[in-house]
């Protein structure tokens, strides 16, 4: 019988919030040539000369402020949803791996192989796919491959933001909250993407104008608009841009907001930091007077009960 295991796979965090190790996390992060596509011969002269000396110190302070005592809020939802996972397939071995932190994706395989699995799913905590995220993740996990003689049986997740379960899920809850508190609008915020990728074939933002869809079929009749976030360098990426549409909606009359992130699984900088502080002081200093964060899985049971399904098709 074959040793089975599913590697769940997120992005990855600094170790703590302090400047040495948010530099050791961007310098991973940023020389990932999926996600800056520039040559890089070209490419690491910026990041070393021009990035790294400055940006780590600023986003250290960005950490601090959404750290908790017992670490990274991305890490310890990875943890309990390894353990949530584990309970509903026993019959696996379920464990973590980040593509830019420990425990890295390579650290994970070792540990399987060397304990004799034989049978793995990789499974990326990303709903939509790109080749930034999915991608990169293929991409190691087959040049891990590459350099051994022990293969395995080898299942790979592309993306599950058509899954009904993930669909009913934000839907089920942005109906719950809007029975407790109306809205003028709904905000559904999404990590952003350069224009060119999309340009180039990347399938990421057609997916999550369809995840967007899909859940407002079941929403029903609500004021909603889309957005994207995190925009990063002096390049043109997706729009409309998530904080310049929350600076204008009030101004246009839509006053009481909610914000829904469906393409991150778990709170992290991006959704604590970046929605729940600076976008929300974004919208409340033009006048805002409601703005709701609808966070995202975290440690749900119902995100292991989405994940086991996931996996028992590819079995």
């Amino acid at each position: 019988m074959n040793k089975k295991a599913v590697v769940l796979v997120n992005l990855g965090t600094p170790e703590a919030p302090t400047t040495v190790k948010v530099r050791e996390y961007l310098e991973t992060f940023l020389s990932d040539r999926r996600v800056i596509k520039m040559p890089p011969a070209l490419w690491q002269p910026i990041l070393q000369t021009m990035i790294l000396p400055h940006r780590p110190q600023k986003s250290a302070k960005l950490y601090q402020q959404i750290w908790t005592k017992d670490g990274s809020p991305l890490l310890l939802y990875a943890k309990t949803q390894q353990k949530l996972l584990q309970k509903r397939l026993p019959n696996y071995r379920v464990e973590i791996a980040m593509s830019y932190s420990h425990p890295r994706i390579s650290e994970t395989m070792d540990k399987l192989l060397q304990d004799g699995i034989d049978d793995i799913t990789v499974l990326p905590l990303y709903p939509q796919y790109s080749g930034t995220t999915v991608g990169s993740i293929f991409d190691e996990v087959s040049d891990y491959f590459r350099g051994t003689d022990k293969i395995v049986d080898l299942h790979f997740i592309h993306s599950f933001y058509q899954e009904p379960a993930y669909i009913d899920y934000y839907a089920q809850k942005i109906r719950q909250r809007l029975q407790e508190t109306p809205v003028d609008a709904l905000l559904f915020s999404y990590h952003g993407l350069p224009k060119s990728y999309a340009t180039d074939g990347d399938p990421y933002p057609q997916e999550c104008r369809e995840t967007t869809e899909l859940i407002m079929q079941r929403v029903g009749n609500v004021k909603y608009f889309q957005t994207f976030q995190s925009k990063f360098g002096p390049g043109e990426w997706l729009k409309p841009a998530t904080d310049t549409t929350l600076k204008g909606l009030p101004h246009r009359g839509y006053k009481k907001i909610m914000v829904i992130a469906p393409s991150f699984v778990a709170d992290c900088l991006e959704t604590l930091q970046e929605l729940e502080i600076e976008n929300k002081g974004y919208f409340m200093t033009h006048g805002g007077e409601q703005f709701i964060y609808l966070p995202p899985f975290n440690g749900d049971p119902q995100f292991a009960d989405l994940l086991a399904e996931l996996v028992a098709k590819k079995s």
